[in-house]
């Protein structure tokens, strides 16, 4: 666990992260990494995933491991703010002295992840936490990136949600290692699992059945479970898992995370009359300042 300067130290190259630019903002990881377990909290919003990454973290941290969080927050498309309201939801064990929370603003990114994200989650990894997790802002069915940059990949459902099941079952359903069906003490999330444990034993050849687990975190039922799926699961990546592969999907997000924020940039910086152009010249034009900004970064 970093010591009181390393945790300054971690805040400021946060921050230095999320403003840099894409390429900038890897360059900035320097130390070496040391292969945490990243495990992803996902899931529509409302599903309760700040209440239980919050309750759940006690778990690890009463067994010794130090614990670091990365929390994502939706930002206003019209003022630009974020309420970063993940602080107060994870009051219960802000003060634990192993554990480090950074709540972050999504600003323009899709898929529920926020500018840089693949190197914010490389510095909490370069401070040797033993486990990092990873809170995405409320997504929809398709919105499953989070689950190149992670080991394991949580889905948070909320009982309440009607049919949000049955929307998601061609979509983030079909990625999640592990899925939890929150507010375990209302009539309605037994009947939920049943189903979802349905659509799951429709998966063939992943070589793990993801759990589904009914978890109410403020009353701290089912929160052991889920972190012994967790472990279970970091396991059988530690025996089956190909760490190349793993490694190379990380890179691939990276390198999307890159160009898809040069993209905008380029995009975003069009004024009218250059609108006024055929589909292929500002293609052309768009490819040709990527190319630029490229030599521009080697140099």
């Amino acid at each position: 666990m970093p010591s009181a300067d390393d945790r300054r130290s971690l805040a400021r190259l946060l921050s230095s992260i999320l403003d840099a630019a894409p390429l900038e903002a890897q360059r900035l990881v320097r130390a070496p990494i040391s292969h945490a377990h990243r495990i992803g909290f996902s899931g529509p919003p409302g599903a309760g995933k700040s209440t239980l990454i919050s309750a759940w973290a006690q778990v690890p941290l009463a067994a010794g491991r130090s614990l670091g969080v990365l929390a994502i927050d939706p930002t206003s498309p019209l003022s630009s703010g974020s309420v970063l309201g993940d602080r107060i939801r994870m009051d219960a064990v802000a003060g634990h002295p192993d554990f480090y929370l950074r709540s972050v603003p999504s600003r323009a990114t899709h898929g529920g992840l926020c500018p840089n994200v693949a190197a914010l989650l490389d510095a909490f990894d370069a401070y040797q936490f033993d486990v990092v997790a990873l809170e995405t802002v409320g997504v929809g069915q398709v919105d499953y990136a989070v689950r190149s940059l992670v080991d394991t990949f949580v889905l948070v459902l909320n009982p309440e949600g009607g049919d949000i099941v049955q929307a998601m079952k061609a979509g983030i359903l079909e990625v999640a290692e592990i899925v939890v069906v929150g507010k375990a003490d209302l009539p309605a999330a037994r009947r939920m699992a049943r189903e979802v444990s349905g659509i799951v034993d429709l998966r063939r050849g992943t070589g793990w059945r993801p759990p589904v687990l009914e978890v109410a975190a403020t009353l701290g039922t089912g929160l052991a479970e889920l972190d012994a799926a967790i472990s279970a699961h970091r396991e059988l990546l530690a025996t089956n898992s190909d760490a190349d592969d793993r490694r190379r999907r990380r890179q691939r997000e990276r390198l999307r995370g890159v160009l898809h924020a040069q993209a905008e940039t380029l995009v975003d910086g069009l004024s009218g009359p250059d609108l006024d152009r055929s589909l292929a010249e500002l293609h052309e034009g768009a490819t040709r300042r990527l190319a630029a900004l490229r030599d521009h970064s080697d140099s």
